[in-house]
């Protein structure tokens, strides 16, 4: 490419701003319009085509010239544009730029929604033509709320390059590693076993995650399927369907029409589709989508005009710029109206700064769909000069979440080596795995909404191999050692893996006993049962191996498909993550979206000794189940654990042996053994759930409630009444029911100072969190708890502001006395103990 040097000196900030949203082709059968965003060209002509030109041996096409060429005009917005009359349906374009130092070349549309085979010139296609039947009637699953949703990682050709998937059904084989593979139901394997898209509808996810399935440059779309592989994350043009996957790549229509399809059977099955974008990088500047058309204007660059690297790939795409900017929330807006795409997985979010993340966030979820999922990877591949970087923490009350890359490795430990987490056998990690189990809330996150939790996705070791890596068991395995998608010692990778056996210590009529499995298990189980969005690997539920392959982003499909056959070989495996999805989708309290329903629902009962166990206590997020125990257990040896007090019969639905909503045996008492390397949980009843008074939706309630409270009108004994009066109208009931209790909580400090106190309470039945200490009497503060009548017992901590400080370290409780309607509770400043007092002498 010529010298562009002049160009890119110019200020950035020069560079005028274009607010429509009809750049690229706008189609009608009476005329087409065409608008190109190149302000620094000196001249620009819409070239047309009948065909897709003529393709040498790599695929590419060189010779753009011949075509019929119309001069286009020029706004004082930098875009170029032109009408023409008539149908130009199936004809082809490039745009013929020509720049200051009268340099000539061709560039595709930035803004192409069809291309020709291997992206080398744009489509001009009817959209309209590309509809599947019934596509006005499609719609994905809605969310209520984001943390509802369970993610499944996976790539296209992954899906049905198996042998095994065409079993029984020849006219499969065309359809195999494309995007078609999706519209078929009704596959069984050899034994009865539902897979394929069947297979997904009974694992019960809601949301299938497919990496990047738009145009990408390294698969050559004329190749044979079996020749070439890669996930997808070297984009080529954003807003078009990968080629490869389609069954006629040399149609523009057909990729189109046939991911709409997978979209739409995906639909049909009540699973919403997510989609990877990778808006950080190009796969190549110079043959990119952006450099062609606006020269040194898409890409950062460092002090010396260098192209900057936080990518690893070798340049950073420059999303803070306005028109950068507004390309991606345009391509995204595309996606979401034109595919009905659910949600968006950003690919080194990192990288993107913070402003253009909030900015599609609030636009695309007020503008185009509410409950569209947005998250991403909060991190780089290298370093960046933007200063801004969509890291970690940057995402609270921002409306978007982000992977929680300290839970996973808090869980199994490095990606790639033989450092292990607390479920691979290593110490000390208790207090990262709450972190986690409580949706980030006291780590990065200003709400469990915000945070994506997994074990293993694409990148790295898979989850059962990371775990034979820890165990050291690569060798007995006979896993070869992998560059670049193919062993080092020579063989090809069929013969590797033909004389690999990841399973060679299974006994397969056993399999729950097994120590891999069961490390497997306890890792995505807590993915499963924590506070947040959870996010499995494909395959993991059929003990998935890569042979010990990290990085199979180029190796062949013998590696990275998943095999089917394991289904019915692993069996109770696949039934396992079948119940542990069950549990969590209908169950609310593992859903809970809110900081302040984790605050007042979540408990911890243990943390040490290789073992996490919290209660999810008093109906959590609405929940039938009152008080719900999990139990991770990290250890080589069982574990005997206490539980809750409130109750001595249990209900055991998940333990070492399965995991489901039904009830697989009953435990009675206040101790439960749990085995080695597994988790548990366990209820004690189901009855219809107490209404939360600490979710957005009820703050009107909330404000009552607090008014009742600061009124100086009537006694102790009015305001409970009132209170349960407001609890029975909500629950509609009827029925008399015993007032509640008044607990007064008298806080005596010497240094007088209240300012910021406050007491955080659980366990009272009613409402449980933050307590403003309201009245100050003799130099002491009193907050007043309201108390269900058939409670006991409840806890307290006095802090400062928002766990600023504890006044006391230890948690503390206060037995309730049956017999009082009103107590009276004196506690001082660094005491534990309090004092009961025997009457209204706050003075005593």
């Amino acid at each position: 490419m010529s010298d562009f040097n002049q160009l890119k000196e110019l200020e950035h900030t020069t560079y005028p701003i274009y607010e429509g949203y009809d750049l690229g082709l706008t189609y009608t059968p009476v005329g087409s319009k065409f608008k190109v965003w190149a302000p620094t060209a000196q001249q620009v002509h819409i070239a047309l085509y009948n065909d897709a030109g003529v393709y040498d041996q790599e695929g590419n096409v060189q010779e753009h010239s011949g075509g019929q060429e119309f001069l286009m005009s020029r706004d004082d917005q930098g875009v170029w544009s032109i009408e023409l009359e008539g149908d130009w349906n199936k004809y082809y374009y490039m745009y013929r730029l020509e720049w200051a130092d009268n340099t000539i070349h061709y560039a595709a549309d930035p803004y192409a929604t069809g291309v020709s085979a291997n992206g080398q010139r744009t489509a001009i296609i009817d959209l309209a033509q590309t509809n599947p039947d019934g596509w006005e009637l499609d719609v994905g699953p809605t969310l209520k709320r984001p943390t509802d949703a369970i993610l499944y990682e996976l790539h296209v050709r992954d899906f049905s390059m198996d042998p095994h998937f065409n079993t029984g059904k020849k006219d499969l084989f065309a359809a195999q590693g494309r995007f078609e593979a999706f519209t078929y139901t009704g596959l069984k394997d050899t034994e009865g076993n539902s897979i394929g898209l069947d297979h997904l509808l009974e694992l019960g996810i809601t949301h299938v995650h497919l990496l990047p399935v738009a145009d990408f440059h390294t698969v050559n779309d004329f190749a044979e399927l079996d020749t070439e592989y890669n996930w997808g994350y070297d984009p080529q043009h954003y807003n078009v369907p990968e080629g490869s996957y389609s069954s006629n790549p040399a149609d523009p229509e057909t990729r189109i029409r046939e991911l709409k399809l997978l979209v739409q059977s995906l639909h049909t099955a009540g699973i919403g589709v997510i989609m990877d974008v990778v808006y950080n990088h190009t796969y190549s500047v110079e043959q990119g989508p952006f450099e062609p058309v606006v020269p040194g204007y898409y890409y950062r660059t460092d002090e010396q005009g260098q192209l900057t690297n936080g990518s690893g790939v070798g340049n950073e795409v420059a999303t803070e710029r306005p028109m950068v900017r507004k390309y991606i929330k345009d391509s995204l807006r595309y996606w979401a109206e034109e595919y009905h795409i659910d949600g968006f997985r950003f690919d080194l979010m990192g990288l993107i700064d913070t402003p253009t993340v909030v900015q599609l966030t609030q636009e695309l979820r007020s503008e185009v769909r509410s409950d569209l999922l947005i998250y991403g990877e909060p991190w780089t591949g290298g370093e960046s000069p933007q200063p801004l970087l969509t890291l970690k923490g940057t995402q609270r009350d921002k409306g978007f979440a982000v992977f929680n890359d300290n839970y996973r490795s808090a869980i199994k430990g490095d990606s790639d080596g033989t450092g292990s987490g607390f479920a691979t056998g290593a110490e000390h990690q208790e207090e990262q795995v709450l972190k986690g189990a409580f949706g980030a809330i006291h780590d990065f996150t200003a709400q469990p909404s915000e945070t994506v939790n997994y074990v293993t996705a694409h990148d790295n070791l898979n989850l059962w191999d990371k775990i034979l890596t820890v165990r050291k068991l690569r060798e007995h395995c006979r896993f070869p050692q992998w560059e670049q998608g193919k062993p080092q010692d020579g063989r090809t990778p069929e013969q590797a893996v033909a004389e690999a056996d990841p399973y060679w210590e299974l006994d397969e009529n056993n399999l729950l006993e097994d120590e891999t499995v069961r490390k497997s298990l306890l890792a995505n189980g807590m993915v499963l049962t924590s506070q947040g969005i959870p996010f499995i690997h494909a395959g993991d539920e059929l003990l998935r191996s890569k042979c010990g392959d990290h990085n199979s982003y180029r190796s062949s499909d013998v590696v990275n498909a998943i095999r089917w056959d394991n289904k019915a070989r692993f069996r109770p495996v696949f039934d396992y993550y079948q119940g542990l999805i069950a549990l969590r989708r209908s169950h609310p309290a593992f859903r809970m979206d809110h900081r302040e329903l984790v605050e007042q629902h979540m408990e911890v009962l243990q943390s040490s000794g290789h073992v996490v166990a919290f209660a999810l206590r008093h109906h959590a997020n609405g929940d039938a189940w009152n008080h719900i125990v999990v139990i991770y257990n990290g250890s080589d040896t069982e574990q005997t654990i206490a539980l809750p007090a409130e109750s001595d019969r249990w209900h055991v639905v998940v333990d070492a042996h399965g995991a489901g909503n039904e009830t697989r045996y009953e435990v009675v008492g206040h101790r439960v053994t749990v085995s080695r390397w597994s988790m548990m949980v366990l209820y004690d009843q189901e009855e219809p759930a107490r209404v939360s008074f600490v979710t957005e939706q009820d703050q009107a309630n909330r404000q009552a409630e607090n008014e009742l409270e600061d009124s100086d009108e009537g006694t102790d004994q009015e305001i409970a009444g009132t209170a349960i009066a407001l609890t029975d109208v909500q629950l509609g009931k009827d029925s008399e029911v015993a007032p509640f209790r008044t607990i007064e909580l008298i806080y005596e400090r010497a240094d007088r100072q209240y300012t910021g106190w406050n007491v955080w309470v659980w366990g009272t039945g009613h409402r449980d969190g933050h307590v403003e200490f309201r009245d100050l009497d003799d130099g002491r503060a009193v907050a007043r708890i309201q108390v269900a009548p058939d409670i006991q017992r409840i806890g307290y901590i006095v802090r400062l502001n928002h766990w600023d400080a504890k006044d006391v370290e230890a948690d503390r409780y206060i037995d309730i006395d049956p017999n009082q309607s009103v107590m009276q509770v004196l506690i001082h400043s660094g005491r534990e103990e309090y004092l009961l007092l025997v009457n209204d002498n706050r003075a005593g």
